[in-house]
């Protein structure tokens, strides 16, 4: 059984300090290898990833926790796909009221960002080796794009649209009206025009490789979106989806009419969808997990059992129980691979 010293330790790879997959138990400034594994019931878990990570960075985590009185009972170097570096998992026993949560995920993050790393603080994570439910946004989330806004530049009208956008992110402007609005500057565009961008949506990196790991893993996978059906329904091959949900945009003689068709599909509408299928399927709450951008992804997000924020706005990545700032959209792993029993 193998002894590592915190007090001795370099800046050296952690991959040279840990065995990958082994828990350690932290004991008087020792780590202790142990056939003890966390349960992912109970306590939280801390998480570090991005590049390689150094023994530096273990230890600057482990005086953070111990600075906000976060005992940090055992720690594990784990690699949840071989496209991914390894991360760093650190377990507590630790119970924490939602408002101390909330900051000290806060300065979790400024932790990770000061050493060009991301970091996440989740109780009770998903298993991604088990079946679950997974409901993503599809533009700026799955997709790079905001189909609306590049519809707008190809018929000339962006400008309008963009400002309609600016009273809705302002609070001025409700999505249902600022949708219908933005919706009818689009009238008598043609379907051909904007052909081309559904042939060709550009995927958010590591999406597709993100839906076929958790795919072969039993995942309910499902696109839920205040864009449109007709770029959702795009992405049923690619990314494996089981079902979509979207806005109809109305069409008539091949062309766009400026109006779209039944109940507006918005934050309540996917917070709502969310929680139908878990029932559906009949998962635990913690087998189910929201990733989204937007102000109208958070309900979605807080009705999951782990709502990750990607790419998101400031607002969406601080009230997001995880969030993946840069790169990669497969490292959503390092959140659903944590080894735990």
């Amino acid at each position: 059984m193998s002894t590592v010293s915190l007090t001795h330790l370099s800046e050296k790879p952690l991959s040279q300090v840990l065995t990958l997959a082994k828990w350690y138990q932290v004991e008087n400034a020792q780590l202790i290898e142990s056939q003890k594994i966390p349960s992912r019931h109970n306590g939280l878990f801390i998480t570090l990833f991005g590049d390689e990570l150094s023994a530096i960075s273990l230890v600057t985590v482990l005086t953070f926790a111990h600075q906000h009185n976060v005992k940090v009972q055992s720690v594990c170097l784990y690699q949840p796909d071989e496209e991914l570096e390894s991360a760093l998992a650190l377990y507590s026993d630790v119970e924490m009221t939602e408002a101390t949560l909330h900051d000290f995920r806060a300065g979790l993050r400024r932790i990770g960002a000061d050493q060009q790393l991301q970091a996440a603080c989740i109780m009770n994570p998903a298993n991604n080796q088990q079946p679950g439910l997974l409901v993503m946004d599809m533009d700026s989330t799955a997709i790079k794009v905001e189909c609306i806004d590049e519809i707008a530049r190809l018929a000339g009208v962006y400008e309008e649209v963009a400002h309609i956008t600016a009273q809705a992110m302002a609070g001025k402007l409700a999505f249902n009206d600022s949708l219908n609005q933005r919706v009818a500057k689009l009238e008598g565009v043609e379907l051909s025009l904007i052909q081309a961008l559904k042939d060709d949506l550009p995927l958010m990196e590591g999406i597709q490789a993100l839906c076929h790991h958790l795919k072969s893993n039993g995942w309910h996978l499902v696109i839920a979106s205040g864009g449109f059906s007709w770029f959702a329904q795009a992405l049923q091959k690619p990314l494996q989806l089981d079902e979509y949900y979207a806005n109809e945009l109305e069409i008539a003689n091949n062309k766009l009419t400026g109006k779209v068709l039944g109940q507006v599909v918005d934050a309540q509408s996917k917070a709502a969808i969310l929680s139908h299928l878990r029932l559906q399927l009949g998962l635990p709450k913690a087998q189910t997990v929201a990733i989204g951008d937007g102000a109208n992804d958070l309900l979605m997000m807080a009705e999951a059992g782990t709502g990750i924020a990607v790419h998101g706005k400031p607002k969406v990545v601080s009230q997001a129980d995880a969030a993946i700032c840069q790169g990669s959209l497969l490292q959503v792993l390092y959140i659903l691979s944590i080894p735990a029993k």
